[in-house]
């Protein structure tokens, strides 16, 4: 290199280090990718095939809210079948070959009315629009073209009863009368409801059964909450039934059960280290063909070889991304194909099986370049107490584990808490890792898919061990040179949204910023503000997250919104006002506590959302003050 290069060279870097950026940041904010790109509505999703094959649906924008459209295979042109501007459709499926069926609700309020409308976008009538009552889908009834199993609480806000609905008419049965307990109801293969899934004293589970339906439902399991048999289909007999169960275990394990009996046979697949969460069987075939569960991908177990052969197929022309079969016709020789990975959204794809045809649909997001996103990266740390916490850390483009050094981070704790994060496309994520932000995110104890036990380590542990997982998680990032002590912010929605707030307050000088999406502030007020239909499993939330009598001094150490005189850390909070998992109020409170002292805080509310901002332009509101936040506090 030449003398007069290397001056340049030396000249340009200290220009970039007096004025505070340095040449990879110039990189980043060369390729900076507009805001909406990541949270504008997808151009096509949520993909369905119709029974007959000769159709496909799928969800788009019109007037900034997603509509169906129908479109025959192998045509162009696609119809629009509802045009609603209010709100997103919620979801939606085909009835039969000629008529689809879809869910909305108003204003973000969860009370989802059924619709439905004709593949020609005639006929469209509400099958359950009545006020304040929530529509629940028990069974679609596959062999059934004209009826349909829903739950209403329309008896009992608490309860939902379940009903035979004909889709022609509207014309609805009553098929059992909910006695207050009843939390779940399934049918067999004939499409007759003949079990049910109780809360009894408040904290046990009871499996409930009968022959047919004429009558009664009888008690045949009894168990603690803790324990877990989930029946997932009735066998080719309609007379015992393949379950999920952790039965005598830690892990979930697909089992063959006895259900007039209550009774486990056989176990049929157990991964040592992961629960199995989901079994599949083809209905045409009568077989049971996979099991999945989730390490830190998804990952399958095949019962089938015909199945084992289709997915390597699939693999062999799609095998560099995950992908996943969402929906097939009746005959099962017509498929929808999902592809996706930590950095794509992915596309859909049509499979025609009789002709080995495998055609792309669409991409879900194609403004959105792969190759300038970031790699999520799998890893665990060890809490103080020696639990091993899994996790995920997404890093900048072009920074790998072992070259990424004092970053700017944000700590992502997920909501649920009895859920956990995946690895996949994120655009929460994406988005940050654009700005310029490593993304820390971790399934502390209580999240889904480890185990029985790693699960109960949980219970009335919110603001306490759980929190120390987070805390744990980031002091493990410190330790490892990744991120820059000084720039750490925490944010997260729901229960994310309570651990950012019990994270300012617990360990205030942690973090340089916090943002509070839709979060419980209060654990006393929140527990009297659940929605109805909550009701019936309170004594078990009681057990996982505690008594607001029992428990007061912990619930009263543990409730950010009264030790707000702790909290130093800029604040910024976001809420739906018509959420109704988590009210208004939990958000007022803190914010209030917080502008009493003086406390930066930042406050915005959406009167058309609920729990999460679903329409568009909320969520660029949302994103675009986030990241005006975010580099007040961490970018100086």
């Amino acid at each position: 290199m030449k003398k007069t290069n290397l001056i340049m060279l030396a000249a340009g870097l200290l220009t970039s280090i007096l004025f505070g950026m340095l040449p990879n940041q110039k990189a980043m904010a060369q390729n900076q990718i507009p805001l909406e790109d990541f949270f504008r509505n997808p151009e096509k999703t949520s993909y369905q095939i119709s029974p007959d094959g000769k159709y496909f649906s799928y969800t788009a924008p019109y007037e900034n809210r997603m509509n169906i459209f129908v479109q025959k295979v192998g045509k162009e042109k696609a119809t629009r079948l509802t045009s609603e501007t209010d709100r997103d459709i919620a979801g939606y499926f085909w009835a039969n070959p000629n008529r689809i069926l879809y869910l909305k609700d108003n204003g973000g309020d969860e009370n989802f009315a059924l619709y439905g409308v004709d593949k020609n976008g005639k006929n469209q009538k509400c099958l359950t629009c009545f006020d304040g009552v929530r529509t629940q889908i028990i069974d679609e009834l596959d062999e059934i073209d004209d009826e349909v199993i829903i739950g209403l609480n329309k008896r009992n806000p608490q309860v939902f009863d379940p009903y035979r609905l004909n889709i022609k008419t509207g014309e609805m049965t009553m098929l059992a009368e909910n006695p207050g307990n009843i939390q779940g109801w399934m049918t067999d293969h004939n499409g007759k409801l003949r079990i049910a899934i109780a809360i009894v004293d408040g904290v046990n589970t009871q499996i409930l059964y009968r022959e047919n339906e004429d009558e009664e439902f009888k008690p045949v399991l009894t168990t603690n909450f803790k324990e877990t048999v989930s029946p997932a289909f009735f066998d080719f007999e309609n007379k015992n039934v393949y379950a999920i169960s952790n039965l005598g275990r830690d892990k979930t394990a697909v089992v063959i059960f006895d259900i007039a009996n209550g009774k486990e046979l056989e176990v049929l697949y157990a991964n040592d280290d992961y629960d199995v969460s989901s079994v599949f069987y083809s209905k045409k075939r009568k077989v049971i063909t996979s099991a999945s569960y989730t390490s830190w991908k998804r990952e399958r177990h095949f019962f089938d070889n015909e199945t084992k052969l289709l997915f390597d197929r699939l693999n062999r022309d799609l095998g560099n991304y995950e992908l996943g079969i969402t929906s097939m016709s009746k005959a099962e020789d017509m498929y929808i194909v999902r592809t996706y990975s930590d950095r794509s959204l992915g596309a859909y794809y049509v499979y025609d099986q009789n002709n080995d045809k495998l055609e792309k649909i669409h991409d879900v997001s194609p403004w959105l370049d792969e190759n300038k996103m970031a790699s999520v990266y799998p890893i665990e740390f060890t809490a103080r107490d020696g639990l091993v916490i899994p996790g995920y850390l997404t890093l900048p483009k072009g920074l790998t584990m072992e070259t990424a050094k004092n970053l700017p981070v944000v700590v992502n704790p997920h909501g649920g808490p009895w859920a956990r994060d995946n690895w996949g496309f994120n655009p929460e994520v994406q988005f940050l890792a654009n700005r310029g932000y490593a993304v820390l995110q971790m399934n502390f104890r209580g999240s889904t898919g480890y185990g029985r036990e790693f699960m109960e380590k949980s219970f009335k542990q919110w603001g306490l061990n759980m929190q120390n997982d987070i805390t744990d998680g980031v002091n493990w990032l410190i330790v490892k040179g990744i991120a820059d002590k000084n720039r750490i912010a925490i944010y997260g929605g729901s229960y994310g949204g309570y651990a950012t707030l019990q994270g300012v307050v617990v360990t205030p000088t942690l973090y340089a910023a916090a943002v509070d999406y839709v979060g419980v502030s209060n654990l006393f007020t929140f527990m009297k503000t659940i929605p109805p239909y909550w009701k019936p499993m309170l004594d078990m939330m009681y057990e996982m997250v505690g008594n607001p009598v029992t428990d007061s001094v912990q619930f009263r150490a543990t409730s950010p919104a009264l030790n707000a005189d702790k909290i130093i850390t800029p604040l910024f909070v976001a809420q739906g006002r018509n959420d109704p998992r988590v009210n208004i109020n939990e958000s007022d409170q803190i914010v209030n506590a917080l502008k009493k002292r003086g406390i930066e805080v930042e406050y915005m509310i959406k009167d058309n959302e609920g729990h999460g901002f679903h329409n568009e332009e909320n969520r660029f509101d949302f994103y675009r003050a986030m990241e005006q936040f975010l580099g007040d506090h961490l970018k100086k």
